[in-house]
């Protein structure tokens, strides 16, 4: 196939991994933050209309947990409104949109991993601008997929893998949540899986119009890390890794605490546990288990 794709947040953990995964695909054009702006209406119809693409790929988000509860506004237009416009321009043009979200957009509690049919309940700010991104989706008319995640890093980028390595080099001892549970998400696994996702559908599509096709595939479907974890057990993982790279090396100690040890502005979900048996069972993806991209990142850094 060769389409013209559309991607936002090039910058990002995640749009740097899709811009050489798409590329294979088509002609990926991944605007910056001064060409297409997310908080303007106007930069993101006028650059979807110069543009006319086949494909709109949307990782860009505020992704600032903490800090989205002082900035609400920005949050929602970034996460919420720049998602609807994507959504209406898309639908005008019979574009297919590819949007990530977030487990945040549920309540976190219990101990089973979330479908995607569950009921939503988000508990801060950051997460119901999430749900809100979803919703402006549906309601758009767009054809798309929604993939809602957790605990994305790699090995480039602010994320919590190379802040824990960076801090264990550094300090004698480092205190680490262990009561919120989750799977950490490779940024390369997510980029990969959306281009096969794409190349699924394109497959079903009998001619130019993409629309038909997406009627058949369109919805929220959840792409995490396979496996279970704490975040002290990921840090610890990945210090232990460390250590064997670097046995002569002096590491901090880990000690685990409870989430009231460590408040923050916004409130953490204590399940974030994705259930993905409909990403395999519709497209025969299988997220990679998170000891194995772990593996794999800490081999590049």
């Amino acid at each position: 196939m060769s389409a013209r794709i559309l991607l936002t947040g090039v910058t990002g953990q995640v749009g740097s991994e899709l811009a050489q995964t798409l590329a294979s695909l088509g002609e990926v054009l991944a605007p910056t933050r001064d060409a297409l702006d997310l908080t303007s209406v106007s930069s993101i119809r006028e650059t979807i209309r110069n543009v006319q693409p086949r494909w709109i790929v949307n990782p860009a988000a505020y992704t600032a947990v903490d800090k989205a509860e002082s900035e609400p506004e920005l949050a929602y237009a970034i996460n919420a409104e720049a998602v609807r416009t994507i959504g209406e321009e898309a639908r005008a043009i019979g574009a297919g949109v590819i949007h990530f979200s977030t487990d945040y957009v549920f309540g976190g509690e219990g101990i089973k991993p979330y479908v995607e049919t569950d009921p939503t309940g988000p508990v801060s700010v950051y997460g119901t601008s999430k749900l809100a991104g979803e919703e402006a989706l549906f309601g758009s008319g767009a054809g798309h997929l929604i993939f809602r995640t957790s605990w994305v890093y790699g090995a480039t980028g602010k994320n919590f893998l190379r802040t824990i390595l960076k801090a264990a080099q550094e300090r004698d001892r480092l205190c680490i949540v262990a009561d919120q549970h989750g799977a950490p998400t490779w940024s390369r696994d997510l980029a990969r899986m959306t281009a096969h996702v794409i190349e699924q559908i394109e497959r079903h599509t009998s001619s130019d119009n993409l629309r038909d096709a997406l009627s058949r595939f369109s919805g929220i479907y959840h792409a995490s890390g396979a496996g279970e974890t704490t975040w002290f057990g990921f840090a610890s993982e990945a210090v232990r890794m460390l250590h064997e790279r670097k046995p002569d090396a002096k590491l901090a100690e880990l000690d685990a605490i409870a989430t009231a040890e460590y408040p923050t502005p916004a409130k953490r979900p204590v399940n974030s546990r994705l259930n993905c048996e409909k990403l395999a069972r519709t497209f025969g993806w299988k997220m990679m288990d998170w000891r194995d991209s772990l593996r794999e990142v800490m081999a590049e850094l």
